[in-house]
Formats: structure tokens, sequence, C-alpha cells
């Protein structure tokens, strides 16, 4: 659905519960205005859901093209659960724009295949400064609200596949 008709900080079903989840955010410095504003609406939704502060990780990378590899940091460091990568691109005049958003979304996409660890992608990729005011906490919601919803449901589809997968205690004998 088109964020033009949608609040990115609504959800249309309830959040699993984050309490005993661990998240890394890595937060582009780039359009610092933006990513700011995108981290706090993750942490809101991160903590809303029962997650604890010490359980919330928070590094930053010079620019959304880093996002990948400061994500993969998490991923191979850490014992984080789920990764949430924010960032924002805005269109200029040359085709930068298209190789930074195409080059940031395969390699987030390839480090979740390759890590088997849910990443949220809460990149803004917009065509000037107001949209992306208007999708970090503003007419629109907050895209770090959506991405951290993202990252605590696949943390949650992820720990009930992996339980699924155990042997029944009546099956190990």
């Amino acid at each position: 659905m088109a964020t033009k008709h949608k609040n990115l900080s609504v959800f249309e079903s309830k959040l699993p519960s984050a309490e005993d989840m661990r998240f890394g955010i890595v937060v582009s410095e780039w359009n610092s205005e933006v990513t700011e504003a995108l981290l706090q609406g993750a942490v809101r939704t991160l903590r809303s859901c029962g997650c604890a502060e010490h359980n919330i990780l928070i590094k930053y990378v010079p620019g959304t093209f880093e996002l990948a590899l400061g994500a993969q940091y998490f991923a191979e460091y850490t014992d984080v659960d789920g990764v949430i990568a924010l960032g924002c691109v805005i269109q200029g005049e040359t085709r930068h724009f298209d190789f930074v958003c195409q080059g940031v979304t395969q390699g987030i996409t390839q480090l979740m295949i390759n890590w088997n660890m849910p990443i949220a992608f809460g990149v803004l990729t917009t065509e000037n400064m107001q949209q992306a005011i208007d999708r970090a906490g503003g007419k629109y919601g907050n895209k770090g609200d959506e991405a951290a919803a993202a990252a605590v449901k696949m943390v949650k589809l992820q720990i009930d596949m992996e339980a699924a997968s155990e042997p029944k205690p009546s099956e190990v004998n």
C-alpha cells in the first residue's frame, strides 16, 4: 500500500512481546534530521513491545550505503536477535541515488539470507526532504516505527519456527 494513504505508525494487528528479544539498530548519519527521528520511532516501538532499554544497541554509520556492513557487524559481533537498518536517501540531480538505493537494498537482502537473521529495512527513498520528514514522524507517521514492528514480528516468527522444528519429548526416546 502506498505511504500516501497510510500512517506508518499505526499497526493493523497487535505486536508480539519483545520482552526477551535483543535488537541492534544501525543508523545512517547522513540526513541526520530524518534518521534521528526514525531512530526515535524505532526505539519507541521496541520499548512499547516490552524490549528492555539494555537490549537495544545503537550504532552509527556514515551513510545509508554503509548500513549493510553495519548490520553485518551486529550479526557477526553481537548476540542480537534482529537488526533494524535506518537511513534516508533523497533524490538528487545525479544517478547516485539509484546506486545507493540499489546497493543498500541488495546488501541487506543478501545479509538476511546469509546470516539467517531478521534485518528490518527502515530506509526512506524520497524525492525531497519534505517527503522524508513526512515519513519520519510527520503526517505519514514514522518508518522507524514500521521497521521496528517488522523486526519484532520477524524475530517472533523465527523463534516460533525454531521451536516447531525441535523434536517433541515423545520423539526423543
